[in-house]
């Protein structure tokens, strides 16, 4: 399958995870009465990646994340030459879900882009306060997890079949561990089309949020080689 195709349906995708996780974070998690929370966010974000998986896993590996991407290359499991044009839709998915949720969100009276519309931070706008070194290390470590679950699911010595499962649900609990420290990213491009909403302070913090997933990619991906070579 051409290039091109492939990474348009990486960038809907990443529009999907984007919408379906941050919009839930934004539009649902404190509402009125039956508001989802901590427990909803994270189990939304992890469906997004669930559903997307069984949706375009065939066509595209659905990534969603260039922090995947990179994983995956370093991994051998994925082409350095497509890598840019991965990264780049995954990116313009990403902002667009953020534009289609500003223009959602912005129809309710009283509604301010400053009280952080699910970017990513650290101190003073990490949501629980968390210093930029417990951020980053968060992130490194997360972002390694989730490659060696990815990478684990999806071998062919793996049960088939159940690799989006195991990949949505340790989405989930990636979020439901580091939500309070960062607001979870483990994805540059999520964290990218929000901070441009948001701009100032999630601008100038957005480098760890490329940084960190990278690292923690890299260290995923190199570590699963270790693990699962036969010899």
């Amino acid at each position: 399958m051409s290039l091109i195709k492939r990474a348009s349906v990486e960038l809907l995708g990443t529009f999907w995870l984007v919408l379906g996780g941050c919009g839930s974070a934004v539009l649902a998690a404190a509402f009125p009465g039956v508001g989802i929370g901590l427990l909803g966010v994270a189990l939304a974000f992890g469906l997004t990646v669930l559903t997307m998986a069984f949706a375009i896993g065939h066509i595209s590996g659905c990534h969603l994340n260039p922090a995947v991407s990179v994983g995956l290359t370093v991994s051998g499991k994925f082409k350095a030459s497509d890598l840019p044009a991965y990264i780049a839709a995954q990116v313009i998915g990403a902002i667009i879900a953020a534009g289609v949720l500003f223009f959602i969100a912005s129809g309710k009276p009283g509604f301010d882009v400053a009280s952080g519309f699910a970017a990513n931070g650290y101190g003073i706008h990490s949501p629980g306060g968390y210093s930029l070194g417990a951020g980053f290390i968060t992130e490194v470590v997360m972002t390694a997890m989730f490659l060696l679950i990815i990478l684990g699911a999806t071998d062919k010595r793996a049960p088939q079949g159940f690799a989006p499962i195991a990949i949505g649900l340790g989405l989930t609990l990636i979020h439901l561990i580091s939500i309070p420290v960062t607001n979870t990213s483990v994805n540059p491009a999520r964290s990218t089309g929000q901070a441009l909403f948001v701009g100032g302070w999630a601008l100038s913090q957005l480098w760890l949020f490329w940084v960190a997933p990278i690292l923690g990619a890299v260290i995923g991906g190199l570590l699963h080689k270790v693990i699962s070579s036969e010899k």
